[in-house]
């Protein structure tokens, strides 16, 4: 092999209840060459119904078949793709959107971030209504119709539009079943690359996309688990699982003939390719049993088995049964299995089929002793997976804490914070509690103090929310404080600082503003409270009066004449009332106008009061902010004509 091809090289590993089995190959002008295949069986139950209940010892298992698999090629193997087993099985259906600025040619990223955005929703809903302690992972979704502009299309690339969309399912598996996974892979000194489901990787090899059209089941029977998956019209609609595979069948024959398990095992292989079988049992006596008779023993069981997988199909297809299913998977291959799941789902018996050489006609394989068979298809789909999808997690420290995370190429600050369920609101510099009241029945409302923005750091270096995060990074974020509390006194009101002027018998006097709160006469150095109704007069008291004239007799009040003097605004009038309403600018934000009023500067946090972008309601997985096309800084000052970009960032 040259070094070109060399470097194309993925290993897939599935890592079984019975076996661990590991598949080298790589892509060559549209076939999947394997250039070698290695199996090595559990040497005790180290795992039940796909969940890894030893680690080191299936990590010994996987780091003997990496070293058989390494002997072949002639180089280390450090990364792998792996598959979990359906046990514990969520599915989430979920619908995404993605709306343009304009009208443009959707492109295949486009079509990624719109997927990841529908992993990261179906994700949100499923916590939604997880009320146990459990956390769950995503291990594998799929498109069921994409739509443009709303109207229904097979393929968004290369398409005109400004509203894309999709109908997604999405898979979850519990922390356990996952960290197992990684932790025995780990173990055995590989780093994963790629993590499916073995339903999804199986869907890959056995029901290519031509087929999806039809109305299929796919039941990948294996040796704790069947995992079940349903297409229609062209989409994968569901997956399941049944805790019972073809350990079931080896424990049934185990009890029957009083075998140990790899006895039992032994006749259920066997059967239906031998006309005879011999093995011993726990009492040391050898025994010979015809094929026959070990489909007997194993008849109850297939017809518990398949009575199971039957009725999920229907559950997964809309309580009504498919057209078809294949089977795959080595539990499938026991004798009468086929028939009985077509009796239990009313289907002729040749609907019901094994797939294996007959779907892996564009798969070369390199070494001559390998045979393709329905044991091929979940090992090579987990390798071609890594081609269709790359899903990962990745381990990061969030203000100390270590913690998992989907890993789409693309992870940033923002993601992880998200992800820890830090507040949005604290990334961004919160103001302190407005004051709200009213000045002669208007509404006013006094904004707080902008407070400091969040100090985020990467691995102890400067850093914001956009900030690229891999593997093993540290981030620490220090959420944003909020500022002062607005506060006002009655001296502060622009109604107030209006001077007052009267006429009183004919000559001008200035008076200072009688100013009622709630009622009661108050002082310029009143504090304004929460809900505070202030009236501010146009006229004087009669105590102002009697002050006027230089009396204590009220009556003399009641004689003069008082009216108002209008004063015509002078310039330098007009200039300080500009002035008392602050600097006026107007910026460019996401391409239209929007003008700053009632302060003397701005800085560039001050937009978010005049546009509509609620930051606790992400329309995507991160925010995008630019001040004159260079990433902003919230606390820099703004301009008149600056130009900003605020939007959600898929």
């Amino acid at each position: 092999m040259d070094n070109q091809n060399k470097a194309k090289y993925v290993f897939g590993l599935d890592i079984g209840t019975r076996s661990v089995v590991g598949t080298v190959g790589y892509f060559d002008d549209d076939r999947f060459k394997v250039v070698c295949q290695r199996s090595i069986e559990h040497e005790t139950r180290s795992m039940i119904d796909g969940q890894i209940h030893d680690i080191p010892r299936v990590a010994t298992t996987i780091k003997e078949v990496k070293e058989q698999c390494e002997a072949v090629i002639g180089e280390p193997l450090t990364h792998v793709c792996i598959a979990a087993a359906g046990r514990v099985l969520k599915t989430v259906k979920t619908h995404v959107d993605m709306i343009f600025e304009e009208e443009r040619e959707t492109k295949p990223e486009d079509v990624t971030n719109l997927q990841l955005l529908g992993v990261e929703k179906a994700y949100k809903e499923f916590q939604t209504g997880n009320n146990t302690d459990i956390k769950f992972y995503c291990v594998g979704y799929s498109v069921i119709k994409y739509f443009m502009d709303k109207l229904p299309i097979l393929n968004l690339v290369g398409h005109k539009a400004k509203h894309i969309s999709a109908d997604m399912i999405a898979t979850f598996l519990p922390d356990d079943v996952v960290d197992g996974l990684y932790k025995a892979v780990d173990f055995a000194g590989l780093e994963v690359l790629n993590l499916t489901l073995e339903p999804i990787a199986a869907m890959s090899v056995a029901i290519p996309e031509r087929f999806r059209m039809l109305n299929l089941a796919l039941v990948d029977v294996g040796a704790g688990t069947s995992d079940i998956s349903i297409t229609d019209a062209g989409s994968i609609i569901g997956y399941g699982m049944i805790p019972m595979a073809g350990d079931a069948l080896t424990d049934e024959l185990a009890r029957h003939y009083l075998a140990d398990f790899y006895q039992a095992e032994k006749i259920k292989r066997t059967a239906g390719r031998a006309e005879e079988i011999e093995f011993e049992d726990i009492m040391g006596i050898k025994q010979t049993i015809t094929s026959e008779d070990a489909a007997q023993a194993m008849a109850d069981k297939i017809d518990e088995m398949t009575t199971y997988v039957a009725d999920e199909i229907k559950h997964l297809n809309g309580d009504k049964p498919v057209s078809a299913v294949f089977v795959v998977g080595g539990g499938g291959l026991a004798k009468g299995y086929t028939d009985a799941l077509a009796d239990k789902l009313g289907l002729m018996h040749e609907r019901v089929a094994l797939r294996g050489s007959d779907v892996l006609g564009k798969i070369d394989f390199e070494e001559e002793d390998l045979s393709k068979s329905p044991l091929m298809v979940t090992p090579i789909g987990i390798c071609l997976n890594y081609y269709e999808n790359n899903n990962n997690l990745i381990y990061v420290f969030f203000n100390g804490t270590r913690m998992k995370l989907y890993d789409n190429g693309h992870v940033a600050v923002v993601d992880v914070a998200m992800q820890a369920g830090f507040p949005n609101d604290g990334l961004f510099p919160k103001r302190g509690k407005a004051l709200s009241f009213s000045v002669n029945g208007k509404s006013k409302i006094i904004k707080g103090e902008l407070g400091e923005a969040a100090m985020i750091t990467v691995n102890g270096e400067p850093a914001d929310i956009t900030t690229k995060v891999n593997s093993n990074d540290r981030v620490v974020i220090i959420e944003s404080t909020a500022g002062m509390k607005a506060k006002s006194k009655i001296s502060d009101l622009p109604e107030f600082k209006e001077g007052l002027k009267l006429l009183v018998d004919g000559q001008v006097v200035e008076f200072t503003r009688p100013v009622f709160a709630n009622g009661q006469k108050v002082t310029p150095a009143y504090e304004i409270n929460e809900g505070d109704h202030i009236e501010v007069l146009d006229t004087c008291t009669k105590e102002q009066l009697m002050e006027v004239l230089d009396t204590n007799d009220a009556s003399k009040v009641d004689t003069v004449n008082v009216s108002k003097v209008e004063d015509k605004p002078t310039e330098a009038d007009a200039v300080q009332k500009e002035k008392q309403k602050g600097a006026v600018i107007t910026v460019m934000v996401n391409g239209s106008p929007v003008t700053l009023k009632g302060k003397y500067y701005y800085i560039f946090i001050d937009v978010f009061d005049y546009i509509d972008f609620d930051l606790n309601d992400p329309k995507g997985k991160s925010i995008v902010t630019l001040h004159n096309g260079e990433n902003a800084k919230y606390m820099e000052p703004l301009n008149d004509g600056d130009v900003l970009e605020i939007y959600w960032k898929d």
